[in-house]
């Protein structure tokens, strides 16, 4: 595999990153991450990002969540024989309440469970490529080029209107 260089391209407008982006693959060049101040709709559909799972994730929480208190009731009600008024020890309609607890409880930890799994967090790759000027009003496009073509790429993102910071 080649050696690569990563450069980030600097711009101070959100729409030029977001094309910058979108055009960078019919460039020749890979896309490898965005740093932005805010969060950016129009960067995220330049991204063209599929769908994450996490979703999945809280879903089979949720059913965890579910079984898990309902058994809980039944187990307690099981294991205490207290008859009440002659009702059935296991009485299933009661015991909905402390499955849809535990269904919202466990459908949350299934969320940040799911979230840090597809996020892949934590990660500390990459923080040496950061410029600082992307926390304040600057929008940066990272991306790789192979050993060689850096003057291209650096022209790439001059021309649409940004500034290019090499990283060795």
């Amino acid at each position: 595999m080649p050696a690569e260089t990563c450069i980030m391209g600097l711009f101070k407008d959100e729409d030029q990153a977001a094309r910058v982006i979108e055009e960078m693959a019919a460039a020749g060049f890979s896309f490898r991450r965005a740093h932005s101040p805010i969060p950016s709709h129009r960067i995220l559909g330049a991204l063209k990002l599929k769908k994450g799972r996490v979703g999945w994730f809280t879903l089979a929480g949720g059913i965890i969540g579910f079984l898990s208190g309902f058994a809980l009731a039944i187990f307690t009600a099981v294991q205490w024989n207290l008859i009440v008024s002659g009702k059935p020890i296991v009485s299933l309609i009661p015991f909905f309440i402390a499955g849809f607890e535990f269904t919202i409880l466990f459908s949350v930890f299934g969320n940040v469970i799911g979230m840090l799994v597809c996020a892949r967090l934590p990660d500390y790759r990459g923080l040496e490529i950061h410029d600082p000027r992307c926390s304040g009003e600057h929008f940066g496009v990272l991306a790789a080029c192979e050993a060689g073509r850096e003057g291209e790429l650096m022209d790439f993102f001059r021309k649409k209107g940004g500034e290019a910071k090499v990283f060795a």
